[in-house]
């Protein structure tokens, strides 16, 4: 595996486990974090699927 798809996959496991974490390491602090804070704590799945859609999204 190159380590693109490596540091992919870990970000994707970061995202299930704790999604905030995961949009802060891709985007820092900002709108992104926010709102994924906002939507996680609403519920957990729209927080995590926010996650996946930035960590994905490149």
């Amino acid at each position: 595996m190159s380590d693109l798809q490596t540091n992919t996959l870990l970000m994707v496991i970061i995202a299930i486990l704790i999604p905030p974490l995961a949009v802060f390491l891709k985007k820092g602090i900002g709108l992104h974090l926010i709102l994924n804070i906002v939507l996680t704590l609403i519920f957990y799945v729209p927080g995590l699927i926010h996650a996946l859609y930035v960590i994905l999204k490149g």
